[in-house]
């Protein structure tokens, strides 16, 4: 497994497409968050701009790279060649998609740092590290899912955009509006309960029994993306 990261790791940084998706895209945005910190607090609260942050990086940084990198993999035949070794399917897996997933939290923890900083400090730390690695596992399962329907890495571009926008608009939906309305829906939907609780975590403004509850609907798309992984990933490109 570490072998096949650390090259891959090495590849991530010579493919200019992994790089302004995975990189250059999100810390945009989250610049651009962290610059109208103020603006945006005044409306939603902080915590509405950590969410935004967190599924802006997991959605651009982890999501798509790891689809556009697995897709790549595929249809050059070296996941065909990996699996002629000793290396088992799961490490072969998280060997490709541990790099992404490292650059992904480290760019989380840096921003959310910043938002911190210029702004206000999450009352409930654990809470909030444990709401971002439901969130990564999640975004994992739903890039290893969309990989398995995707031919190239060029035709990621169109396979991960609705799951990408969807998880957006959905932190958005539920950081502006709350869940006082609608409350099972925004919940249900992948990336609502995480939002509240990511909000909830910055505040500190729920009782901490309440506050972990909110993971169940996140900790359920982690189980069904799994198991839609499992379904749907191929090893070798469609004839």
């Amino acid at each position: 497994m570490l072998v096949i990261a650390r090259s891959e790791l090495a590849q991530i940084f010579r493919n200019r497409l992994v790089l302004v998706t995975g990189l250059i895209i999100p810390v945009a945005v989250g610049a651009l968050f962290l610059y109208r910190h103020d603006d945006f607090s005044e409306s939603a609260g902080t915590g509405y701009i950590a969410a935004i942050v967190v599924f802006t990086v997991m959605a651009f940084g982890l999501y798509t790279t790891a689809v556009t990198t697995l897709a790549s993999r595929r249809q050059n035949l070296f996941l065909k060649r990996l699996r002629s070794t000793a290396a088992t399917d799961r490490d072969i897996l998280s060997g490709l998609v541990a790099p992404v997933v490292a650059i992904a939290v480290l760019q989380v923890v840096a921003m959310l740092a910043v938002l911190g900083a210029v702004a206000s400090r999450p009352a409930r730390l654990p809470i909030l590290a444990v709401a971002v690695l439901a969130i990564t596992a999640m975004m994992v399962g739903l890039a290893l899912a969309t990989a398995g329907l995707t031919n190239s890495p060029e035709h990621a571009q169109v396979t991960t955009l609705p799951v990408s926008l969807l998880v957006i608009a959905v932190a958005s939906w539920v950081g502006l509006t709350g869940t006082e309305d609608l409350t099972v829906l925004k919940r249900a939907l992948p990336g609502g309960s995480a939002t509240e609780l990511i909000a909830q975590a910055w505040s500190g403004s729920e009782p901490l029994g309440d506050s972990l509850r909110l993971l169940a609907p996140t900790l359920g798309w982690v189980i069904a993306t799994t198991a839609l992984a499992r379904r749907l990933f191929r090893w070798e490109p469609s004839r």
